[in-house]
């Protein structure tokens, strides 16, 4: 499964101004950027900042108002033409300069080296599109040893989910059963993931992460293949239709007293990422308890490095490795996990007792 994006039309489609409306739109994005650096206002001051595919430019405006005294703004598309005019617009030019560049081909003058790196390079499911390659390449060529990434960690997380709004409606159509198209749209839709929002009572199983990375370690090398296989305990009765991907950033807490974390899951505010779902072509009724196993892999496309392919492979709950403890009916699971509850008040008995002992009698030396 894969999205596709051709190589010779990635950076030309970051100059159609709707997707720009659509992502300075998107307000836990862009207060989300906006809280983490401004928060961080005490370390931001006098620095000298790089932004990675900065867009409008407004990243490095925020990181101008926070106090920064240069700011280098990248942008490889020509949208840089209008980043330099909304620089000017705010009256900032005299600390941001526009690169209008692909930041690999950046030379920064007298080999200098930037206190913060700052990118919105995040895609559907966290990797798509491939940005991430050039930040960690920025990264290598210009942070200083000590210095800070906006955001610095990032994790991917699955779960299975019912799609009711794409399968339900057809039982009835406007008096129509339609259950048959409905059939050949679920096996049409499982060759490609789809972006779409799930509702948070969608989930039919918690989430499990199945990737984390560093900014601040990790290599372009690293990323280029993450596998889980999980088995996953069913929270209630329901259609089991697909899974659901979708990640969270972490930003620094340099000299801030919160950090901030840009979450794009189905139980926080919808963003312009949504969700990505990996659909079944038939769909399965579970019961609560019920175990579903399965195995996920993103391995980068070899033709296209900007491109993910996605393979989930449903396993058989019986030979798949639970995760300890597991919440289904199994009962190997049941008795592990009545085991382990049985230790924890053990202990914790025994830590009462222990905090109970009393202390020796002092002695009166008189």
């Amino acid at each position: 499964m894969d999205i596709d994006i051709p190589p010779n039309e990635y950076f030309s489609s970051y100059e159609d101004l709707e997707v720009h409306r659509l992502m300075l739109e998107d307000n836990p994005r862009t207060d989300g950027y906006r809280q983490a650096i401004m928060s961080n206002k005490l370390y931001f001051k006098d620095k000298v900042v790089m932004d990675v595919g900065c867009g409008t430019g407004i990243l490095s405006i925020f990181c101008a108002q926070a106090g920064a005294k240069k700011v280098y703004a990248v942008e490889a598309s020509n949208l840089a033409n209008l980043a330099k005019d909304i620089v000017k617009e705010n009256n900032l030019d005299n600390v941001i300069e526009v690169i209008h560049s692909k930041v690999e081909d950046v030379i920064l003058p007298d080999g200098l080296k930037v206190d913060a790196i700052v990118s919105e390079w995040m895609g559907f499911y966290l990797l798509h599109e491939g940005m991430l390659d050039s930040v960690l390449i920025a990264r290598d060529k210009f942070l200083k040893e000590d210095g800070e990434m906006f955001p610095e960690s990032a994790g991917i997380y699955v779960a299975p989910c019912s799609v009711p709004e794409l399968y339900t409606k057809w039982t009835n159509f406007h008096g129509v059963s339609l259950t048959t198209f409905a059939k050949q749209l679920r096996a049409n839709k499982s060759s490609k993931p789809e972006v779409m929002v799930i509702n948070k009572e969608d989930l039919i199983g918690n989430e499990v992460p199945m990737a984390w990375i560093n900014l601040k370690e990790d290599t372009v090398e690293d990323l280029d293949c993450f596998s889980i296989t999980h088995v996953a305990a069913v929270t209630k009765s329901a259609q089991y239709q697909g899974i659901c991907l979708w990640f969270e950033c972490y930003f620094p807490q340099v000299s801030s007293d919160e950090q901030i974390v840009l979450k794009t899951g189905p139980n926080s505010a919808s963003t312009h990422w949504k969700q990505t779902v990996i659909l079944l072509p038939d769909e399965l009724e579970v019961e609560e308890q019920e175990p579903i196993a399965f195995q996920l892999d993103m391995k980068r496309d070899l033709s296209n490095s900007r491109r993910y392919n996605l393979e989930f492979t449903m396993l058989d709950p019986e030979e798949a490795e639970h995760p300890v403890p597991c919440s289904c009916h199994m009962t190997k699971c049941i008795l592990i996990k009545t085991v382990m509850l049985q230790q924890d008040k053990h202990m914790n008995q025994t830590n009462k007792e222990n905090s109970n002992v009393l202390e020796d009698e002092k002695i009166d030396d008189e």
